[in-house]
């Protein structure tokens, strides 16, 4: 403190001074030309008037802005490590991270985090973490762990964990289910962040999910659904990720008087689209391109999460603010020259210094049991002629109820019609080799042959497969029992492409460049096989959700969300 002091009052020179940067001031929405004297991790002042520095850094002009902030995201999405991520994100100007560890929660409970947050602890980066509310996430699948209200309070009480993740059991809330609001008052004890999850949720009902203390909500859809729980007091969280895309809708929501209530969010996002389109950098040039001001899309994404989940020490650039930096050579494209973190530069061009990584724990290794498979496993017998069928929607997480024809062979069993594209879907429990197997139909994948299976299926992570033939699907879900966790494409009895994903059967141990490559391949296969969805694997995850609206399948069945029940498929 008292360097920080010295090098304000210039009495010593700044340990790294940034000349002539065009500031961006997140406070007054002003750009303006000053030095930038930083003192070890932190900013000590702004102004000409420090022109002495230990390291001088002449920024010839580029716009320096605070480092971009990712309130609200599912590493696992990635498949990523921490590491490899950080090494991707960081030369995109993104020097903080709020992760959901939901995903690996589901399948290990707390040594999933905790090696999570392990691996964490020496990169370039801040992950701070939400302890996930919903393990599993609702009594209508299987996962492989649970995490108890004891379980929370620890995780509560570790210092990077900043508060309570998505409550996406709004059913629980508003049947008032004592572990559910125990879980959320813990939160409240603490006075730590609490992250809502309310699809569609209006009206009265609505209005009890937000005095339960709910706080925030990144599943709008729509401006109408945005403005009432802005209205509500709840922050907006601006979802623009690899499957749901809902910033052009929401938009129009952000006006001068609501601005402050908004962030942008990723939620989910794909190896992919990490390398080829960046991070919340992305989300800034398409927030410009459809007519929001530079300033206010940058407060949006550093000063508002911010303070949203109490980081006050950090989302601008201010005396004792963390000296967590970008420069831009423009505010429209917002290429990133480099990027600073701690005072000290991580990133130039494109490109990451070498990052530290940590080994995980060897209990995320091995965790795929199913019971063995055999010619009946996925033999799916209905009496009437029509069923309840899951229907895709572009681009959203979002599903439909449909009632249509059935396809059947000369046994009477429903098959696979890949004419009318509607398929047979599989979900197998994957943590507990109970053999549970949920059974269904889905409609918009466009599969004309062949099979696909994952390991990666929200919430509780069990194995998805989908296929034309029966045969084909076993094959893809025993090739994801030897691979330990990943993707398969399997055509014509053959396994055309795999990606393995052994941590936890949800991340790989690979460089994001290699796994990009194999999900290329994948998409590839998956394509030449008829799949219209730009990410397959990504839309098959989301079908396993329970949580979100119409219709859902689990290992344990056909999911009707508005009900909060497993329902028959029969009509």
């Amino acid at each position: 403190m008292n360097h920080l002091i010295d090098v304000a009052k210039g009495d010593v020179p700044a340990d790294l001074l940034l000349k002539d940067a065009q500031v961006m001031n997140v406070f007054s929405g002003e750009v303006y030309v000053a030095n930038v004297a930083i003192a070890g991790e932190w900013i000590a002042g702004l102004g000409k008037e420090y022109s002495q520095g230990r390291e001088t850094l002449d920024l010839g002009g580029l716009f320096l802005l605070p480092g971009l902030i990712n309130g609200h995201f599912h590493l696992e999405s990635s498949l990523l490590t921490p590491a490899e991520y950080a090494r991707l994100a960081l030369p995109h100007g993104t020097t903080t991270v709020v992760l959901d560890p939901h995903e690996i929660a589901n399948v290990l409970g707390l040594p999933g985090i905790q090696a999570l947050i392990d691996s964490c602890k020496a990169l370039p980066m801040d992950f701070f973490f939400m302890a996930p509310s919903c393990v599993p996430a609702t009594p209508l699948e299987t996962a492989g762990a649970v995490l108890s209200l004891k379980d929370i309070e620890k995780l509560l009480g570790n210092k990077r964990v900043i508060g309570l993740a998505e409550m996406m059991n709004f059913p629980g809330v508003l049947r008032k289910d004592p572990e559910v609001l125990e879980k959320i008052q813990a939160a409240r004890k603490k006075g730590k962040a609490i992250d809502g999850h309310a699809p569609l949720v209006s009206g009265k009902n609505l209005n009890a999910y937000v005095a339960s203390g709910n706080e925030s909500d990144h599943e709008c859809t729509r401006k109408e659904e945005a403005e009432e729980k802005l209205r509500l007091g709840m922050w907006l969280m601006i979802r623009q990720g690899s499957a749901a895309k809902n910033l052009k809708d929401l938009l129009p929501a952000v006006t001068s008087h609501s601005k402050h209530r908004c962030l942008f969010v990723i939620d989910d996002l794909e190896v992919r689209d990490l390398i080829q389109k960046g991070e919340i950098d992305h989300l800034l040039r398409q927030a410009v391109a459809l007519g929001l001001d530079p300033v206010v899309a940058v407060q949006m994404a550093t000063l508002n999460p911010s303070e949203r989940f109490g980081l006050r020490d950090r989302g601008a650039i201010a005396p004792g603010r963390r000296a967590d930096l970008m420069a831009v050579y423009d505010l429209g494209e917002f290429q990133v020259a480099l990027t600073i973190k701690d005072g000290k530069v991580v990133a130039r061009e494109g490109k990451a210094y070498p990052v530290f990584r940590a080994p995980l724990d060897q209990r995320v290794f091995q965790t795929v049991k199913i019971k063995p498979l055999d010619e009946s496993s996925f033999v799916l017998h209905l009496t009437g002629d029509r069923a309840w069928v899951i229907g895709l929607l572009r681009d959203q997480i979002l599903t439909q109820k449909l009632c249509l024809p059935l396809k059947k062979d000369r046994q009477g069993m429903v098959v696979s019609d890949p004419q009318a594209d509607v398929l047979k879907i599989a979900v197998l429990e994957r943590h507990r080799t109970s053999g549970n197997i949920g059974l269904g139909l889905v409609k918009g994948l466009g599969l004309k042959r062949g099979a696909l299976a994952t390991s990666v299926a929200h919430d509780s992570h069990n194995i998805v497969a989908v296929g034309v033939s029966d045969e084909e699907m076993r094959q893809a879900v025993e090739e994801i029992e030897r691979l330990q966790g990943g993707f398969v494409v399997v055509d014509q009895g053959e396994v055309k492409a795999s990606l393995p994903l052994p941590i936890a059967g949800l991340m790989s141990q690979e460089k994001a460049e290699d796994v990009a490559s194999q999900m290329e391949k994948l998409n590839q296969a998956a394509r030449e096989i008829g799949v219209i969805p730009e990410n397959p694997f990504l839309t098959l995850s989301f079908l396993a959700l329970p949580v979100i609206p119409e219709l859902k399948i689990t290992d344990q069945g056909l999911v009707d969300v508005s009900e909060s029940r497993i329902i028959s498929l029969e009509v």
